[in-house]
């Protein structure tokens, strides 16, 4: 008989002693980015394609939580550096329900709501973390900031300020993570 170890309990990444050179604030939140993956991977895996565009009991689908986990944290990060959002960032907004291609065009030559016209679980899985590994490197720029810099967002140049903007990346991920999580027990039960 073979008895295989017991899986090492899961430790979450603010208990991890990582990141260690980035200060308090910025590594909280590239804390908060990794358990956000964390927990995107654990909880769609076994999903279909299919599920995850579906909207079970009206619930909005994990595809538009994704691409908007990704496309947020980018354009709050461009208000935290000082900046405002570019045409192309405007255009990946208007995309994050539908799920087309950024520069307008059908995926796979398709019209939109076709079979074949929605991007897979792991095709929308590389863009959150392409943008999750772009917002390290921008968050550890903006954690030796001054962080009560005021910033401005959007065309109403609501204020905020660099440690405020830094800190939305945070929970405004967790808040749609959350979300994912919730949609993806449900899809699960109702297999059932």
């Amino acid at each position: 008989m073979t008895t295989s170890p017991a899986p090492a309990p899961y430790t979450e990444p603010w208990l991890c002693g990582t990141h260690a050179d980035v200060p308090a604030a910025g590594r909280a939140v590239l804390h908060a980015l990794e358990l956000s993956l964390d927990d995107l991977t654990k909880w769609t895996a076994g999903l279909t394609d299919a599920e995850v565009h579906s909207a079970p009991l009206g619930l909005t689908p994990i595809s538009y939580h994704l691409r908007h986990i990704a496309r947020s944290v980018d354009r709050i990060l461009t208000y935290a550096e000082g900046g405002q959002l570019s045409q192309q960032q405007l255009a990946a907004l208007k995309t994050e329900k539908t799920g087309t291609e950024l520069d307008g065009a059908k995926q796979d030559g398709a019209e939109q709501g076709e079979e074949g016209s929605q991007e897979s679980l792991a095709e929308l899985f590389a863009e959150v973390e392409v943008t999750f590994s772009d917002a390290a490197d921008r968050i550890r720029v903006l954690a030796t900031a001054d962080l009560n810099t005021p910033r401005f967002v959007g065309r109403k140049q609501l204020p905020t300020s660099i440690g405020g903007a830094m800190i939305h990346v945070a929970d405004h991920t967790q808040r749609h993570t959350s979300q994912v999580v919730t949609t993806a027990k449900v899809i699960k039960a109702l297999r059932i």
